[in-house]
């Protein structure tokens, strides 16, 4: 029985139960390889030059300073985790983006029973230039923010790490919640007002996706259990509204 959640963040282990279903995992194979090898790359090459860049931060400072060693480890490897979290994951989904949206395309047939208009796979392949189009937007609206946003992280304590999460957050909730608004034509100014009007919700959501994305292991099969929620909560809650929306 389809079930519908209130909490945003419950949608995480929706979307575990849906990617790992018969008839859904042969569309899970793709983007979970092309997450395996990126994110394997990408945090053994992060932390062999954080560990070096932190050991000349220490070897600089003076001796009475040593014990800052104590909060720089940590400071470093939550940052690094962050934007590994969000750099490399930008350019998974981004290889991934035809077979993210094609997922998202069956785990929607799946929870309405409402075949899709011209989809499968040749209508995927006719869609490419489109789908590549859209991660292109998500990239732009990202660049300007990751580096407000990393300002604050820097020069902000606390108050920026806050703000630098929950911007990480919001920025996971774009990523996967747009294969659904975007195999629907939704323009991408339009599926951020219908993301933002349910802030919590989406932030939820989000947010335990950017905490997962910086654990091993877990981060490696994230990307279509990420893309599998998000789609069960615009089934949910923004595929009528959004629909309304456009017809008005």
């Amino acid at each position: 029985m389809h079930r519908v959640h209130a909490f945003g963040g419950t949608y995480v282990s929706r979307g575990i139960e849906l990617a790992f279903q018969p008839g859904l995992r042969r569309y899970v194979f793709i983007p979970l390889l092309i997450n395996i090898l990126l994110f394997s790359v990408a945090i053994y090459y992060s932390f062999h030059y954080l560990a070096k860049g932190v050991d000349a931060i220490i070897a600089w400072l003076p001796s009475y300073l040593t014990w800052i060693e104590l909060i720089i480890w940590p400071l470093a490897i939550i940052t690094i985790l962050l934007v590994v979290a969000l750099t490399f994951t930008s350019i998974a989904n981004l290889i991934a983006a035809p077979f993210n949206s094609l997922l998202a395309e069956q785990v929607e047939i799946r929870l309405t029973g409402v075949p899709a208009v011209d989809g499968g796979i040749r209508g995927v392949i006719r869609d490419i230039p489109r789908i590549l189009l859209r991660e292109g937007q998500k990239i732009i609206y990202i660049i300007p923010r990751f580096i407000g946003f990393g300002l604050l992280l820097l020069f902000l304590p606390f108050i920026g790490q806050l703000l630098w999460f929950l911007f990480g957050g919001w920025i996971m909730t774009i990523q996967y919640a747009d294969y659904a608004f975007d195999n629907h034509k939704v323009p991408f100014k339009t599926m951020r007002q219908q993301l933002w009007h349910h802030s919590g919700k989406s932030l939820s959501f989000g947010c335990i996706v950017a905490v997962l994305t910086s654990l091993p292991i877990i981060n490696l099969l994230l990307i279509p259990i990420a893309v599998c929620g998000a789609t069960a909560m615009w089934v949910d809650h923004f595929k009528t509204n959004t629909e309304i929306v456009l017809k008005n």
